[in-house]
């Protein structure tokens, strides 16, 4: 398994991955993207692109230029609309013809809860003009020449987050739910710490997917102990939280520069939007409240 020093593959180069899957890195690497965003390759002839990527002229030169003579560009599937991985889907539908397949716009499957506003902050990095033209629910099905995908809805890092089993590979593309480098971020009101742990829950259960294809970063060969790490690690940051309304009320602000202390300073407004979404849930489960109005800003209390 690559470690995640090691990772570091050239962007614009396509890589083989297994029989009929290759990766080719964007040239968008970030503290929220690792070494860029990963576009997969799928298929022999029929060529499904998953997560085109960034609005990057470089990047999309490069998808074409992975083709052979005989392939072409049957589908775009996207696994959700952040910035990073949505917006070049239009731009490669245009030229090639193939239609984008993703779960919905950028507010489908949003949290219902009326905690998860807009007030709240939040809505970075979202991709407001993405509109897919195949709607693909959860279970949908997706098949080219020589593959065939089925859709798992998995919200919680973006509400219309979708992974994709490819069967004949036995494998999970999971987006930003799973990656290997990093814990996902999960920013109210597109995304919802519940949402997340129920996407793990299901994604624990999930039999026939022996490597998963994160959007970033390099493939995880043990998935069942990844999404059982991921639980954890959200678990221990829920009782992080609560050991700090334990001592007091505290804003979410103060309980992300004791919690996330050891974590550089450049991401704690990231990190804060995780223990939002912790508060949010907690609230909703009667165990904090905020005093006066729920915020932001707001000073949180145990019930």
């Amino acid at each position: 398994m690559v470690s995640v020093k090691d990772f570091n593959p050239k962007p614009g180069k396509p890589e083989d991955l297994a029989p009929g899957l290759r990766r080719l890195l964007a040239p968008n690497p970030s503290p929220m993207t690792f070494r860029g965003t990963n576009t997969y390759l799928l298929g022999t002839r029929d060529i499904a692109v998953i997560d085109p990527g960034p609005p990057d002229d470089a990047h999309l030169q490069a998808i074409f230029d992975s083709l052979t003579a005989a392939q072409r560009i049957s589908h775009v599937i996207v696994t959700h609309s952040h910035v990073d991985h949505s917006p070049l889907a239009m731009v490669l539908a245009q030229i090639s013809g193939a239609k984008v397949h993703a779960f919905g716009d950028s507010r489908a499957g949003v949290s219902k809860s009326p905690l998860s506003r807009s007030d709240i902050g939040g809505g970075e990095g979202v991709d407001e003009t993405f509109m897919p033209d195949v709607f693909i629910p959860h279970g949908g099905e997706i098949s080219g020449s020589d593959w065939s995908l089925i859709a798992h809805h998995t919200p919680g890092h973006m509400g219309n987050h979708l992974s994709y089993e490819w069967r004949e590979g036995r494998a999970l593309f999971s987006g930003d739910v799973v990656m290997g480098w990093a814990t996902s971020m999960v920013s109210p009101p597109d995304g919802d710490i519940s949402d997340f742990m129920a996407s793990l829950e299901y994604l624990a259960s999930l039999e026939g997917c022996d490597t998963y294809y994160p959007g970033h970063g390099a493939p995880i060969l043990d998935p069942k102990a990844r999404v059982a790490e991921l639980a954890a690690h959200r678990k221990s940051r829920e009782a992080e939280i609560l050991a700090q309304l334990a001592a007091g009320p505290a804003t979410p602000d103060a309980m992300t520069r004791e919690i996330y202390a050891d974590v550089d300073p450049a991401l704690w407004p990231a990190a804060q939007r995780n223990v939002m979404a912790h508060l949010i849930d907690l609230t909703q489960r009667k165990i904090a409240s905020p005093q006066g109005e729920f915020s932001q800003h707001a000073a949180f209390q145990l019930v």
